[in-house]
This record gives C-alpha cells, sequence and structure tokens, in this order.
C-alpha cells in the first residue's frame, strides 16, 4: 500500500507544475491585456512588421527566443501571444501563426542548452549535451531549413491590399485610443525573458511578469483593484467595439485555463495507469523484437516516442520511455548514444504539442487561442522533425558508431558517422 501511495504522489507531483503554471499563465495574459503589454507588443508589431516577411519573422523570432531562454512554454506564453494577435492584424489565418510561432519555439527549446529537454534527453541515454546538441545539428537543420522555405512560400500568398492598410490603421486608432501605449510595456516581457536565461524555475519567473504587468496596469493605465483582480481571475473583456480588436484582447484569465487544467490532470491518471501496468513496455518490447537493422531500431524509438506522448501524455515521460527502452539496443549494436538522444528528441519533445490531450498541446492550444488539430498541419517543423530523423535512420546518414577501444557501458564518445 505504502508503494502504491508513493508512486501516486509522484504521479500527482509531475502534474503539480504544470497545473500551476498553467493558472499563472492564464492570469499574466490577463493582466498584461489590461496593462496594455499585450496592446502595445501588437501595436509596435503591426508598424513594423510587414505581410512580406511576417511568417518567416514569426519563425525567427520565437527560435532566437526560446534558444535563448530554453522554454517553449515561456516563449509561446508571452512573444507567441503578442505575434499571435500581429498576424491577425495583418489578416494571416491564426492557425498558420500558431504553427510558425510553435515551429520557431520547438526549435529553439530543442537545440538550448538551456532546455530541461535538452538536457534530460542526453543524460538518459548516456552522452553528454554539446555531443547531443552537435548531433541535433544534422537532422535539426534539415528541418528548420525546410520550414523556412514554406513559411516563405505561405507568407507570398499574402500581400498588403488597401483594404488590409486600413484595417490595421483601424486596429491601431483603437489601440492608442483605449490603451497607453509606451515602450515601458515591453519590460515585462523582458523581466520574463532575463529571468529564464539566468535559470529561474518557470514559475517564480512568469510570477515576476504577472507583478510587473500588476505595476504598469496601476501605474500607467489606471487601472484599480477590482479591474485587476477581473483580469487575473475571468479574463480581459475588450468593449471598444471594434469585431477585430476585441477578438484579440478579449481573453486570459485563471478561468481560461481550467479545462486544460482538468485534461491534464486526468490525462496523467490515464498516463499513470499505463505506466503502472507496463502496457507501453510491452508493446515497446515486441517492437523491439522486429528492429533487425539500425535503421528499423531508429524508427522504432521515434514511433514510441510519440506513441509515449499520445498514451502517457507528457513529454518529459515520452523521453523517459524511449530513452530507458531501447539504451542496451543501441549499446547492443555498437551504436553511439547520441544516436538515440536525438532520435528521442527529434521526437517526443516536438510531437507532445501535436497531440491535443498531451500537456504540451492542451498547454499551447490554450495559450495561443487555436485548436491543437487546427493548427498541427501548420507546425511544419514538429512533424518534420521526426520524418527526417527516421530518413536518416534508414539511410544510414549521420548515424555514430561507438569507438571499439572505449568502454560502451561509460564511454559516449562517437568516432565517426557509419558509412
Amino acid at each position: 500500500m505504502a508503494k502504491h501511495l508513493k508512486w501516486h504522489g509522484a504521479r500527482n507531483h509531475a502534474a503539480l507544475p504544470a497545473t500551476i503554471i498553467l493558472i499563472i499563465v492564464g492570469i499574466l495574459i490577463g493582466v498584461w491585456i489590461l496593462a496594455g503589454v499585450v496592446p502595445t507588443l501588437i501595436y509596435y508589431g503591426l508598424t513594423i512588421l510587414s505581410p512580406a516577411i511576417f511568417l518567416p519573422a514569426t519563425l525567427l523570432i520565437c527560435a532566437l527566443t526560446s534558444l535563448a531562454t530554453g522554454t517553449t512554454w515561456g516563449t509561446t506564453g508571452t512573444i507567441g501571444v503578442a505575434l499571435m494577435g500581429v498576424g491577425a492584424g495583418l489578416g494571416f489565418p491564426l492557425p498558420i501563426v500558431a504553427g510558425a510561432v510553435l515551429s520557431g519555439a520547438y526549435f529553439g527549446d530543442k537545440m538550448s542548452p538551456l532546455s530541461d529537454t535538452t538536457n534530460m534527453a542526453p543524460a538518459l541515454a548516456g552522452t553528454d549535451l554539446f555531443t547531443h546538441i552537435k548531433h541535433m545539428t544534422y537532422t535539426t537543420g534539415v528541418a528548420i531549413a525546410i520550414t523556412l522555405v514554406i513559411e516563405i512560400v505561405i507568407v507570398l500568398q499574402y500581400s498588403a491590399g488597401e483594404g488590409d492598410v486600413e484595417r490595421i490603421q483601424s486596429i491601431l486608432a483603437i489601440l492608442d485610443e483605449n490603451f497607453t501605449i509606451n515602450i515601458a510595456m515591453i519590460l515585462p516581457p523582458l523581466i520574463v525573458l532575463a529571468v529564464s536565461y539566468k535559470r529561474m524555475p518557470a514559475i517564480p519567473g512568469i510570477t515576476l511578469g504577472v507583478l510587473a504587468g500588476v505595476i504598469l496596469a496601476i501605474g500607467l493605465q489606471g487601472a484599480d483593484y477590482s479591474a485587476i483582480v477581473g483580469a487575473a481571475f475571468s479574463g480581459f473583456e475588450s468593449a471598444t467595439g471594434n469585431a477585430d480588436v476585441d477578438a484579440l484582447l478579449s481573453r486570459g484569465g485563471m478561468n481560461s485555463m481550467m479545462y486544460t487544467i482538468s485534461l491534464v490532470i486526468v490525462a496523467m491518471m490515464f498516463g499513470g495507469v499505463m505506466e503502472r501496468t507496463n502496457q507501453l513496455k510491452a508493446i515497446a518490447a515486441k517492437v523491439l523484437e522486429m528492429a533487425k537493422s539500425d535503421g528499423s531500431l531508429i524508427v522504432s524509438t521515434v514511433l514510441t516516442s510519440i506513441g509515449a506522448n499520445m498514451i502517457l501524455c507528457d513529454q518529459y515521460m515520452a523521453i523517459v520511455m524511449g530513452a530507458r527502452t531501447y539504451a542496451q539496443a543501441y549499446r547492443d549494436r555498437g551504436l553511439a548514444p547520441e544516436n538515440l538522444s536525438r532520435a528521442v528528441e527529434d521526437s517526443a519533445t516536438v510531437t507532445a504539442n501535436l497531440v491535443p490531450w498531451n500537456s504540451g498541446g492542451a498547454y499551447q492550444a490554450a495559450t495561443l487561442g487555436v485548436a491543437t488539430i487546427a493548427y498541427l498541419p501548420f507546425a511544419f517543423f514538429c512533424w518534420l522533425s521526426p520524418l527526417i530523423t527516421m530518413l536518416y535512420g534508414i539511410m544510414g546518414w549521420t548515424i555514430w558508431k561507438l569507438d571499439p577501444d572505449k568502454n560502451p557501458e561509460t564511454e559516449t564518445t562517437a568516432t565517426s558517422p557509419a558509412e
């Protein structure tokens, strides 16, 4: 009985941080809109970015932000929210904008030495951080390059016609009329990004962003206590009379995250049952029996990690499942562990947001305001990554072998790519 209680406590502990972050992000969005932070970022974005460069710029901005901070959730919850508003103002369909935001955010997160998943995957596989990152550049570089080309092709279909210009000018005028637009409004996002870069945990880091927003709401927007509490709890309700602006700004609040939180809790419970009963491990064992070549082993790793995201409903559990299930098989074949860590992160990390009931997919849908199924086709980087990794495995490209003169149980340095 004690053993069961301990295990259930571990599962609850895993779900608790995600739940708290969801609550704080909901509060942050509502407070930042009330404070004029999001309206200011949308205002400046509409004046600086044009439809001709918007999608590639969104991809690169989110990639650099996530690379510098090591957090996908922090990137989408701050810069991503603002870029969604800019994209809507420029006339882009929101699922396309969400796809560009997520593609950039997950590229930066997967390649950042500050990211928890980037540290977790090589640790479980048995290699070091920078060898892991170097090995990922072969597949990740191709995936992000293809994504950038696709975003450029899509953006060529949009042009700033006269009607679009009038619409943008109308949005700018209404934002200026209803909010104090001030350069000081960029301080809360900068604070969140700075503390993320310094490796402050997400919960206190995002909370600092909320507090900064409260100060600006009182000092520059003239908000009172009841308005702040209302925005934090129920979200901001925009009543400018302009449908475009009201749709952009009526969001946020703790209440907006309740459905997502319930989904995460139920998913974690289900994933806990699957993990405890070893059902996924039994399936993986059968798959492993069919992995007769190096390529099929890598394909099996990728598919198992994606399956774990769908069944265990958490990307960290998917990383653990993929790495632990196949670590010995890679050693038995003389494959360097960075092949395993790359296959796991190219699948488990980037596909969590593509599963609606996964904590990653639930969070991104609630934060960006777009259903997971709607943005999934446009999150090009997130589904290209596992496909490219499987192709590299099948073709034998950049598959590194263990140094035969080293102990494979302790030494993780590869000699050279296999021919």
